[in-house]
């Protein structure tokens, strides 16, 4: 976790750290849908989550100049990784564990489950800063 971050009431950007790929489209779309989910409970919280699973998007563009292999993804997923303040592990699979792994020893926050994230009670932390009149 970063130095001096207080939970209770500052919002944190976590990762999302799930299985994506699947032998069927189905069950590719299914783990997207299954992190999407996640993210919403998180905004519901009051953080900002980063979902990796969103670039099942950028694969689904024609792609001419440039393909994205399983490497590229993850390389992607951990840069971003390591912005963020804590890790949501919402499920095992080879990436999911490689992201898991690195948050450890980047001594980020880890939940394993959404009901260890706490709630803040608030949203829209940005605009707030920003005086922009928010409900």
């Amino acid at each position: 976790m970063s130095a001096g971050l207080d939970t209770k009431s500052k919002p944190m950007h976590i990762y999302v750290a799930g299985p994506y790929s699947g032998n069927t489209t189905e069950k590719v779309e299914g783990n997207v849908t299954t992190a999407i989910m996640a993210a919403i409970e998180l905004l519901n919280k009051g953080h900002y989550p980063y979902v990796p699973h969103l670039t099942h998007f950028v694969d689904k563009v024609e792609q001419t100049t440039l393909a994205l292999l399983w490497e590229d993804h993850l390389d992607w997923g951990l840069a971003w990784l390591d912005k963020c303040d804590a890790l949501l592990y919402i499920g095992k699979s080879r990436g999911a564990d490689i992201e898991l792994e690195y948050a450890l020893s980047k001594r980020k926050k880890v939940f394993r489950d959404i009901s260890e994230v706490p709630s803040i009670g608030s949203r829209r932390h940005y605009l707030k800063q920003l005086g922009i009149p928010v409900d």
